[in-house]
């Protein structure tokens, strides 16, 4: 006779009613019946956060008016009852104290991106999770989708031999108005350097494109030539980005990332190109791969748990059979459960399959050679050089 496996335990803070991401993560986690929300703290409206607990159905004494008295609370409870790991989905400049205080209690933490306002704050959250040995991932939502792995997997096996050239962009069209203007809070909050940080656009989706690109690719970004651009009126933070960048592994590529691109939804796609072959993968069609080999007809790889060919790591992350759409929950879904099986299982700093602390360091030192670039005139700026300068800081 087995023994059911026992749902983790989830708490959430942020996401209360009008904010868009807090239900997406809940509907994810729910997915697979193998965690649960417990608890939460959604927002410091009391109203907004009464009318989401009840519609969660949570109850009063699990529902806290902030995020310190939640992780107090659920410190506080037997083993056997308090949450198990907190889900942070708040603006960007809560992202580290709150999830350096849920490590400091004994917590894990699934976060949403970036993973802090600076390179030097998510180093100083890297050092907390490294002491706690707490679990940490990171929503790179796109690095669930099945085709993204089996992408991954064909270049890991050589079928594009000699990866040469990598282009990302993410295109989107919903700030090319002055949103923030009229009270819209996403909007709002997105735009202002005191809640987002230094960057607007590249923060919130450039690094989606760069996590994309190193992720599928398996090469390191080293070096990059950027050009930020604002074309929101009076507004503070890039809105639009291009940059070209070089990788240890010999390839080059251009990352474009957009949100005023009139009639743009979320338009993410991938062109990898090798000297045998190339793979271009989109993430409002993510059913489909295309694989282009030298020599030979074009092929199309399609999503599903009965199609020929796909690796193991893109079929168990598969529900269905072909024909039948999985997307971005379905995505989102696979993180969460892969968090929770290392949950359970014991594991500490990174869980198999989810994104983490490494991406997320990668992804502010995406974002400081970014804006570094776009203020300086060195034709390349290295993302090596903007670490071993923080490393030299921090030991003086």
């Amino acid at each position: 006779m087995t023994t059911a496996k026992r749902r983790v335990r989830m708490g959430m803070i942020g996401g209360g009613e009008g904010a868009f991401i807090g239900r997406v993560h809940r509907l994810a986690a729910a997915l697979d019946g193998e965690l649960e929300l417990v608890c939460a703290s959604f927002s410091r409206d009391p109203g907004n956060n009464a009318r989401t607990g009840e519609a969660c159905g949570l109850s009063a004494q699990r529902l806290y008016p902030d995020w310190q008295s939640l992780i107090d609370g659920e410190r506080r409870l037997p083993d056997d009852q308090r949450m198990d790991l907190l889900v942070v989905v708040t603006p960007n400049h809560l992202h580290v104290p709150i999830s350096q205080a849920a490590l400091e209690a004994g917590f894990h933490v699934f976060c949403e991106k970036p993973a802090a306002t600076t390179l030097a704050d998510a180093r100083r959250l890297a050092a907390t999770l490294e002491a706690c040995q707490g679990l940490y991932g990171l929503a790179h939502t796109y690095l669930g989708y099945p085709m993204v792995w089996q992408a991954r997997r064909l270049v890991s096996d050589g079928e594009l031999g000699t990866l040469r050239k990598i282009h990302v962009e993410y295109p989107q069209g919903w700030l090319g108005t002055n949103l923030e203007g009229t009270g819209n809070k996403q909007a709002g909050w997105r735009t202002d350097p005191a809640i987002a940080g230094a960057s607007g656009c590249m923060a919130d989706i450039g690094t989606h494109a760069f996590g994309l690109a190193e992720f599928i690719s398996g090469h390191h970004v080293t070096e990059l030539c950027a050009a930020l651009g604002i074309h929101g009126e009076q507004r503070r933070l890039d809105d639009d980005g291009d940059a070209l960048f070089r990788t240890a592994e010999g390839a080059s590529g251009t990352l474009m990332a957009s949100q005023v691109c009139t009639g743009e939804e979320n338009a993410l796609k991938i062109r990898l190109y090798g000297d045998r072959g190339a793979l271009e993968w989109q993430q409002m069609e993510p059913n489909t791969l295309i694989h282009r080999r030298l020599d030979e007809p074009m092929r199309v790889l399609r999503a599903g748990i009965d199609q020929p060919g796909l690796a193991p790591e893109a079929l168990q992350r598969l529900r269905l059979p072909g024909g039948h759409p999985e997307g971005y929950l379905e995505a989102l879904a696979n993180l969460y459960r892969d968090f929770a099986d290392a949950v359970r299982r014991g594991e500490r700093g990174a869980a198999a399959g989810v994104p983490g602390m490494e991406e997320g360091l990668r992804g502010m030192a995406f974002i400081e050679a970014l804006l570094e670039s776009q203020a300086g005139t060195a034709k390349w700026t290295s993302l090596a050089d903007i670490s071993q300068r923080h490393d030299a800081e921090a030991t003086t």
